[in-house]
């Protein structure tokens, strides 16, 4: 994320970190911890607050668009703050309800890292603990897609995760994007 942060925005340069993380996926045999369900919506009409202005097809680099710093990641912290917290809440209740669970049926709860208050937000409103849900932002800051991946790995490595363990997954993104994913951890 550094290369596309403006560390004149003080709104958004203190909130994003560099880092990357990844889960590897196998074919789960029946009745083995697996993948259950997912969510996914888009709602374009965020595009405006959480985005890049330039470097794509309709603004391709030039001297204007790196002169204007449009480069840059630009967000608009309260409207991306209101459909994360929105969003977060409403995927999940919507996953757990399809399911017949509820939050208390959870294991752990494991949100994209990009603001303690969100994920705060949303596990309370799930019914959880903070022994039910991970927050380490403050370790990584905001690394975008590698949130999750870092946070199961510091919720395995503090014993968290055990075989079988039901997990609810949650991340909101540019544009709007959203999803949750529900599952059973194998490990």
């Amino acid at each position: 994320m550094s290369s596309i942060i403006d560390y004149t925005d003080r709104a958004t340069c203190i909130l994003f970190g560099d880092g990357a993380g990844a889960a590897v996926l196998s074919p789960a045999a029946e009745g083995e911890p697996c993948i259950l369900d997912f969510m996914h919506e888009i709602d374009g009409t965020g595009g405006h607050a959480l985005h890049m202005p330039a470097g794509g097809s309709r603004h391709p680099a030039s001297h204007e668009t790196v002169d204007k710093r449009m480069h840059f990641v630009k967000q608009d912290g309260q409207t991306v703050f209101k459909f994360a917290v929105k969003k977060n809440q409403e995927l999940a209740l919507r996953l757990l309800d399809r399911h017949g669970l509820t939050g208390e049926d959870l294991d752990l709860f494991v949100s994209h890292q990009a603001n303690r208050r969100i994920i705060e937000a949303t596990a309370e409103r799930l019914g959880l603990g903070p022994d039910k849900f991970v927050i380490n932002l403050e370790k990584y800051g905001n690394t975008t897609g590698g949130t999750i991946p870092l946070a199961l790995n510091d919720a395995r490595a503090q014993g968290r995760l055990k075989h079988g363990s039901l997990v609810l997954l949650a991340s909101v993104g540019a544009g709007f994007t959203a999803g949750a994913v529900l599952l059973r951890w194998s490990l």
